[in-house]
């Protein structure tokens, strides 16, 4: 091997360390895509052909993955190995759902209380842009806007806490975070008392964050989080009882009421 082949070699595992701790710290998040090809090379002051040799060491690690054509993005890392499985299976068990959210509340709490003790200024800056946003869509009664706020705000909370492996984590899940199925986010946000209720629950944490106080945030997210599971639990209880009265209304679909209910209905046009 000559000289420039190793020199070539170690610029190129100099580009793949850099963008590797870019991932790790959360600055590069899961399905991001990397900037183009040649403006990324003059932000890391390589040539073009070490950039891809850099981004060729990163697909064959698994942290990366080619955009089509269109230049390179971040993995979905840890989404084959936790998300889609937890997705389905808290689909399916109620119970499941709720121990999810029993998780996400020690969890949270415990960022939250990082979070206001190790936060950079710039952290707290896109933790307070982000509650603007959350207010902004709150006063258009965006609620998809406001919902997606919501989610960015819990993940800005978990970098700003920087325990790396709870960063990861988290982010990994993040698709439970935006999970209808899980939150039961488009019930919640549909009425206008409880979207106030969580806006509330959610400046709380925030401003708590912003003021350095651990105790409070800790505090701030644990009460969030706890509701949230109340109401999911709420939601499914009545969902529960509606499905029994619907069943006993047609005997389950396999007795003679749902039939003798159709036969003795009038005629169209009779």
């Amino acid at each position: 091997m000559t000289n420039a082949s190793v020199k070539s070699e170690r610029a190129a595992e100099a580009v793949a360390q850099h963008l590797e701790s870019l991932i790790l710290e959360g600055s590069l998040r899961p399905d991001e895509r990397l900037l183009p090809e040649r403006e990324l090379a003059e932000r890391l002051n390589v040539s073009r052909s070490t950039l891809r040799d850099g981004l060729k060491i990163l697909e064959e690690r698994g942290l990366l993955t080619s955009a089509g054509g269109r230049g390179s993005r971040v993995a979905a890392l840890g989404s084959a190995a936790i998300t889609d499985p937890l997705i389905a299976m808290l689909a399916r068990h109620a119970e499941a759902a709720d121990d999810y959210l029993e998780f996400r509340g020690i969890v949270e709490s415990a960022a939250a209380g990082l979070a206001a003790q190790r936060a950079t200024e710039i952290e707290l800056a896109r933790i307070r842009d982000c509650l603007g946003r959350i207010d902004r869509a709150h006063a258009r009664a965006d609620t998809g806007e406001e919902a997606e706020a919501d989610a960015e705000l819990h993940l800005l909370i978990y970098e700003a806490s920087h325990n790396l492996t709870l960063l990861q984590i988290m982010q990994a899940l993040a698709g439970v975070l935006r999970s209808d199925v899980i939150q039961n986010r488009s019930r919640l946000f549909a009425v206008p008392a409880i979207r106030e209720l969580l806006r509330q629950q959610h400046r709380a944490i925030a401003e708590a964050i912003l003021a350095r106080d651990a105790e409070a945030a800790r505090q701030a997210a644990g009460e969030h989080i706890g509701y949230l599971r109340q109401a999911s639990r709420e939601i499914r209880e009545a969902e529960a009882r509606l499905d029994l009265s619907l069943r006993r209304l047609n005997g389950g679909g396999a007795g003679t009421r749902a039939a003798g209910a159709r036969s003795s209905a009038p005629a169209a046009g009779g």
